[in-house]
C-alpha cells in the first residue's frame, strides 16, 4: 500500500512540474499588448491572419482595439495603446511630431475605391476621382460617409475639395467600413471604402465599383511605436516587437499572399514611399 501510494504522489508531483514547464512556455500576462488599429484591417481579416503568427513567433499577446484612425492615434496620445497601425497619414504626422511617440515605419498599402449602384446613376466611371465627387453632389445622388474621423473619412473629406456636402442626399453612419458598406448596399448608395474590405465582404453587396485607378485614392498603411512619453502604462518592449516584426520577411509575405480571389495589399516594408502608386 506505501509503495503504491508513494508512486501515486511521485505521478502526482511529475505531472505538476509539466503543467508548470508548459504554463513557463506560454505567453505570460505581463507580455500582452494593445494594437490601436483601424476598421479595415479586422473587416478585410487580415488580422486574424496575423496575430496568431506574431505571438506564435514572439510570445507577445495582442488585444486589437479596431476604430478609426484618428481614435487609433488618440488612443495613442492617452497611453491607451501600445502600438498602432493606421492609415491617415497626414494626422499621423502631426501626432508623430509632438514627441510622445517613437518610430513610424511604412507597412503596406492598398487604395480607396469608390462603390455605388451597378446602373451607375451619376456617371462616374472613368472620370478623374475630383470629377466622381462633383457629380456626386451636383445629381444629388445618394452617398453615405463613416463620419468618424477614420482614415477613409479623412481621404473622403479632402476628395470632396471644394464642396461642402449636405442635404438628404448625404448621410453619415458613425460606423466601420463594414456596416458602411452594408447601409450604401441598402440604400442603394454610393461609398468611399479601401478595396480590402469591399472585396472580402463584395458577396452580400449590392454595389459594384465605379471610380478606381486615381493617385489620389492610394490608401497607406503605417506602423507607430508608442513610448513611456506617452504613459506609464505603454510598453515599448511590445510596441516595438510588433512594428519590428510585421515589417520582417516573415509579416510581409502573409500581406502579400492574404486575400482569395487576388491580393488584397501591397507589402511595402523597406521601400522609397514615394514612389508607391506609380
Amino acid at each position: 500500500m506505501r509503495v503504491a501510494l508513494s508512486a501515486v504522489l511521485l505521478s502526482l508531483m511529475s505531472l505538476t512540474a509539466c503543467a508548470g514547464t508548459d504554463h513557463a512556455a506560454a505567453p505570460s500576462a505581463e507580455k500582452s499588448l494593445i494594437l490601436a488599429t483601424t476598421t479595415s484591417t479586422q473587416d478585410s481579416g487580415l488580422l486574424d491572419e496575423l496575430l496568431p503568427d506574431f505571438t506564435a513567433d514572439t510570445g507577445w499577446r495582442v488585444k486589437p482595439l479596431a476604430v478609426g484612425s484618428g481614435q487609433a492615434i488618440e488612443l495613442g496620445r492617452r497611453g491607451e495603446a501600445d502600438v498602432l497601425l493606421v492609415h491617415s497619414p497626414e494626422a499621423e504626422l502631426e501626432f508623430v511630431a509632438e514627441g510622445t511617440a517613437g518610430g513610424r515605419r511604412l507597412v503596406m498599402h492598398n487604395d480607396f475605391v469608390l462603390v455605388g449602384p451597378p446602373d451607375d446613376p451619376a456617371g462616374i466611371r472613368g472620370v478623374p476621382v475630383a470629377e466622381a465627387m462633383r457629380r456626386i453632389a451636383t445629381a444629388e445622388s445618394g452617398f453615405v460617409s463613416r463620419g468618424d474621423e477614420s482614415g477613409t473619412h479623412a481621404r473622403e473629406t479632402q476628395l470632396w475639395e471644394e464642396i461642402t456636402p449636405s442635404g438628404r442626399w448625404y448621410r453619415s453612419t458613425g460606423q466601420g467600413m463594414g456596416a458602411t458598406l452594408r447601409v450604401a448596399s441598402e440604400t442603394s448608395a454610393h461609398t468611399l471604402t479601401d478595396r480590402a474590405t469591399y472585396l472580402s465582404q463584395r458577396a452580400n453587396l449590392m454595389l459594384e465599383v465605379l471610380n478606381e485607378g486615381d493617385k489620389a485614392l492610394l490608401n497607406v498603411y503605417h506602423v507607430i511605436e508608442m513610448t513611456k512619453r506617452a504613459g506609464d502604462r505603454v510598453q515599448p518592449d511590445g510596441a516595438k516587437a510588433f512594428a519590428d516584426w510585421i515589417v520582417g520577411p516573415r509579416a510581409q509575405r502573409m500581406i502579400g499572399e492574404f486575400g482569395t480571389e487576388e491580393p488584397l495589399f501591397v507589402p511595402d516594408a523597406g521601400k522609397d514611399e514615394s514612389t508607391l502608386g506609380n
